[in-house]
């Protein structure tokens, strides 16, 4: 996501143009833009007009739109992003106070303006947004996944690609694959045939370029996990090998990535176990997405030994915080970013309330963990709050208060 223009006052309020480069950036605008914001857009509208005979003609118009934003919906598997809400600005085919939904699109700017009301209507740009526009702008290039994982059985395979900030399923390959009879060569065919049509797509979604002629090709090729139960993940990556050394030589720069690991099935559910094997942490270990999971994976080895230097849930990790327990000295607070997806403002200002007061006032570590990652998701089976304490704390029975 490029940054074309920053005019954030002091106060929160303003407004960011910003240009889309690849889908992920659709992920960063969607945790970015929330209702009540002011988006502005290029929209295609179709605008029907009577003649005086009566007769009708249509037509599509391009249109600079301003749109108090009521909703969102975002498809992360297509990476798309529709922001609706009502018109803010009169045009000579709309009105004011009608309601227009905006596609962003990928190399199309679009202006997104935050607002600190006195009636406490709007919140501005608090510290989850600015550290979040940070995200959306950062490396000031292409982002790129940091792996990508097949996982499949026979017949069935899942393309995924591992970035950043999200997990996003590619491509499904799903083929009829004859049964293993004695004495016939069909299942071997029909597998063979599967193999092909799956390190087609492959190489297709990585964009990656099999010619040995093509300057891509000093570029590093990133890990490339193939799971399965069986041994269909290594008859892949012997039928890899084998194009490599006939007919397709420019696949030898593959064959140092792949790393063949054990899964229960090819299907995505599968991809957390994977992602837990040793050898695909080794490979991991300087990703944002390593560093989440080792994360997650001390905070409940501390709540499985029974330290009491973890808590979890929003009013047992609060009652932590008052206590000055998540500061100096290893204190983490680890929060689940749909927290700050709430269209309750009262809630968003909660959340970011107590990651200010961590950060700046305990001098503790926060820690955002997206939804959309393996890490996230075991968080949000807790709550999507939890924290590592500085020194242990036993809770009060805290639902024995609230009675």
């Amino acid at each position: 996501m490029r940054c074309i223009k920053n005019k954030i006052e002091h106060n929160g309020s303003g407004a960011v143009t910003l240009c889309p480069d690849e889908p992920e950036d659709m992920w960063h605008a969607y945790n970015l833009i929330r209702p009540g914001d002011i988006l502005r857009a290029s929209a295609i509208r179709r605008v029907t007009t009577v003649q005086d005979t009566g007769s009708t003609s249509s037509a599509r118009v391009h249109l600079n739109l301003i749109i108090r934003v009521k909703n969102l919906d975002f498809d992360p598997q297509s990476s798309q992003l529709h922001v609706s809400g009502q018109i803010m600005n009169e045009t000579p085919h709309t009105k004011i106070g009608q309601f227009h939904t905006l596609d962003l699109e990928l190399n199309r700017n679009f202006t997104l303006e935050k607002e600190v009301g006195s009636d406490g209507e709007g919140i501005g740009w608090d510290s989850i947004a600015i550290e979040s526009l940070k995200d959306a702008v950062d490396e000031g290039g292409k982002r790129r996944a940091e792996a990508i994982a097949v996982v499949m059985q026979e017949g069935l395979a899942h393309i995924c690609f591992i970035g950043q900030f999200q997990t996003i399923l590619k491509q499904k390959i799903e083929m009829s694959v004859p049964r293993k009879r004695q004495g016939g060569g069909d299942h071997d065919k029909g597998m063979n045939k599967f193999f092909k049509v799956t390190l087609e797509t492959l190489l297709r979604q990585m964009e990656f370029n099999t010619s040995l002629t093509s300057g891509a090709n000093n570029e590093a090729v990133r890990p490339v996990l193939l799971a399965s139960p069986g041994f269909v993940a290594s008859g892949f990556q012997k039928y890899i090998q084998s194009e490599a050394s006939t007919t397709t030589p420019g696949l030898k720069r593959l064959l140092p990535s792949l790393v063949v690991v054990h899964s229960a099935s090819g299907y995505t559910n599968s991809l957390s176990e994977v992602l837990q094997s040793p050898a695909v942490k080794t490979i991991l270990a300087d990703t944002k997405y390593a560093r989440e999971t080792k994360l997650m994976d001390d905070f409940l080895e501390q709540l499985r030994k029974e330290t009491n230097k973890a808590t979890y849930g929003p009013r047992e990790v609060e009652y932590a915080v008052e206590q000055g327990a998540v500061g100096r000295g290893g204190g983490v607070l680890i929060v689940s970013n749909r927290l700050f997806r709430s269209q309750d403002i009262a809630e968003r200002k909660r959340w970011v309330s107590l990651v200010d007061r961590v950060r700046d006032v305990e001098g503790g570590d926060v820690r955002i963990l997206s939804s959309d990652h393996e890490s996230g998701k075991r968080l949000e089976g807790l709550g999507g709050i939890a924290a590592l304490l500085t020194f242990p704390l036993v809770e009060p029975d805290l639902d024995s208060d609230a009675e």
